[in-house]
Parts: structure tokens; sequence; C-alpha cells
């Protein structure tokens, strides 16, 4: 999975380091009009794919942590069991204290 991202950016960098290259070299012209939109719709394009696929992402992350939070923790259970017998340790307390004033 980390290997894909890894090749997606690799892409992403080598696509825009060869226009880059180009330009510097003069085979394409980014003042020539034509050339200008077609790399304009492209940097568009390429744009609305990144930013859906980060919506995807950021939606597939937010729902798996609303919807994975259905039990507690192992921590919070390990308090509620610490408070269930702090309460059977005070009834008993207050059980010998009863016995004691009699």
């Amino acid at each position: 999975m980390r290997l894909r991202w890894v090749i997606l950016w690799l892409i992403v960098v080598i696509v825009l380091f060869s226009i880059f290259i180009a330009e510097i070299t003069e085979t394409i012209r980014l003042t020539d009009l034509i050339s200008y939109f077609f790399v304009f719709v492209l940097a568009l394009v390429i744009i609305a794919v990144l930013a859906v696929i980060g919506a995807a992402f950021m939606g597939v992350l937010i729902t798996h942590r609303i919807f994975s939070v259905k039990s507690f923790t192992p921590f919070e259970e390990e308090m509620l069991q610490m408070r269930k017998e702090v309460k059977e340790i005070k009834k008993k307390v207050d059980e010998m204290v009863g016995e004691e004033k009699d």
C-alpha cells in the first residue's frame, strides 16, 4: 500500500520536473496560449483527481474513527472495574463501621 503512494508521488514529481525541463529548454513555451491552455487543463485535472482522492481518504478516516468507538477502551474498562471494586470496599467499610457503633 505504501509502495503505491511512493510510486504515485514519484510519477507526479517526474511529470512536474519534465514540464520544468521542457520549459527551460524551450521545448514547450508556456507563453503560447494553446500550450498554456492545455497545461492549465492538465494541472486542473491533476489537482481535481488528487482532491477527490484526498477527500475520499479523509472521509474514510473520519467514518472509521466515528464507527470504531463502539465500546470502551481497555483503560476505560479497567477504570470501571476499579470503580466497582471501590464501591464494594466502601460498602464493606460502612458495614464494619456500623457494627462497631452497635
